[in-house]
């Protein structure tokens, strides 16, 4: 055996390594510590054979490291019942990172994207990254307590609403609709993710009509309404966008960063100076295959927060999309929970949201949540105001403890709610 590609964790420096966890299946014919040392060696200095040029010191200092391979099940004998053809495992591999450096589209490429030469189907399932190396990102600019100074909103969970339909209308028509909706009370309205810049209804006219709304409701009703343009575009006009709208009144903006690639939320971090909702639209990609890709909370949760979102939309298990719950939750906790380097980002929950899921979600996650409800607040009986109001009368019942139903009794536009969609069990 080369062990030279083996090591202890102990025996690490860990500030000059990253540590990488995947799942692996194999046919159980295979030796899992070759099929891991080659993936250590192929993802690093190698190919899948031997090529001249490579060094003793070369190997030793940046070559992969195999540093764990755990058998699923957890069983330390042989089980000679067993009839199963493939076996499954966790194993781990420290990647030096001065191979790739501060640079998100190098890291991706390390972790996860030389599978041809690898031959290796792995999922990445967890990722350690030191607090020397986390440190070269700038993370969240706002975080959480940066995005509740604009709002002007403290202490319960912020509400979103994304204007419906999604596309085919003018600014002046979706100008419209923010006006009705924000005299609700809404915190923020954010273009759908499907609309970003066409002809019929660009960025520019919407950040100038739709700031008109906001100014009008703010008039009528002494509550001010953010809105989040979505600035997705080619990779070349993503910062300018952004640049345009702010310049022209835009307190925050919004990226569908899967779909333009994790850097650019990286650059446009480092390019503006608003808080920046990152949305997970065509992530699925990314992690849905259980065989390969990566778990969505290092997506949506880890990589985004060191990229540098101050929001970032994520799924849950409630709306029909069918997550795991852990997944849902280790998501929230990689943006929540207080990092070492890393501003505190909220967590934009969508899909399904209305007044009646209200509580699950404050009690699964707390305060410091966005919760971005589209049909909801469109589709209630009483208009869109109605529908922002009865949103806001679930979160201010569930903070004092009051259960939906009690408090329909005394909320007309959260009892036509409740009666409509229902009270989540």
């Amino acid at each position: 055996m080369d062990n030279i590609v083996f090591s202890l964790f102990e025996n690490l420096n860990e500030s000059d390594y990253i540590v990488a966890s995947y799942y692996l299946k194999l046919d159980k014919s295979i030796d899992p510590y070759e099929k891991v040392k080659d993936f250590a060696i192929g993802q690093t200095l190698g190919t899948w054979t031997k090529v001249p040029g490579v060094t003793e010191q070369m190997r030793r200092e940046y070559m992969g490291k195999v540093v764990n391979v755990i058998d699923l099940p957890p069983s330390d004998l042989v089980d000679k019942y067993d009839d199963s053809l493939v076996k499954e495992y966790i194993f781990q591999i420290a990647y030096p990172y001065k191979n790739f450096g501060a640079k998100i589209p190098m890291i991706l490429t390390t972790l996860l994207g030389n599978d041809a030469s690898t031959s290796t189907q792995a999922k990445l399932v967890d990722l350690y990254m030191p607090t020397q190396f986390s440190s070269q990102f700038n993370g969240p600019n706002f975080g959480v307590k940066g995005v509740r100074k604009i709002t002007g909103v403290e202490e319960r969970p912020l509400l979103l609403n994304m204007i419906k339909p999604c596309v085919g209308f003018t600014a002046e028509v979706g100008a419209e609709i923010f006006y009705e909706t924000a005299k609700g009370g809404v915190d923020f309205i954010k273009d759908d993710e499907l609309l970003a810049n066409p002809d019929y209804c660009t960025l520019e006219d919407r950040v100038t009509e739709y700031l008109k709304a906001s100014n009008r409701a703010f008039e009528e009703t002494g509550k001010k309404t953010i809105y989040v343009p979505n600035i997705t575009d080619d990779v070349d006009k993503i910062v300018s966008n952004g640049i345009m709208a702010v310049e022209k009144g835009a307190e925050m903006v919004m990226i569908n960063f899967a779909a333009t690639g994790i850097d650019s939320l990286h650059h446009l971090a480092k390019s503006i100076d608003v808080p920046i909702l990152a949305h997970y639209a065509s992530a699925g990609p990314y992690y849905e295959g259980p065989n390969s890709g990566l778990f969505s909370n290092l997506f949506l949760g880890k990589l985004a927060r060191m990229a540098g979102a101050d929001m970032v939309m994520i799924n849950t298990p409630y709306g029909g999309y069918p997550l795991t719950k852990s997944r849902y939750l280790r998501t929230a906790h990689e943006l929540m929970l207080d990092h070492p380097v890393y501003k505190n980002v909220m967590p934009a929950i969508g899909g399904g949201v209305n007044p009646g899921i209200v509580p699950t979600y404050m009690n699964d996650l707390g305060n410091d949540i966005i919760l971005a409800a589209g049909g909801a607040v469109q589709g209630h009986p009483g208009g869109a105001a109605s529908g922002v109001r009865a949103m806001i009368q679930a979160i201010e019942a569930t903070k004092k403890g009051i259960d939906l139903k009690t408090a329909s009794l005394n909320n007309k536009e959260l009892k036509m709610a409740v009666d409509l969609w229902g009270i989540h069990d």
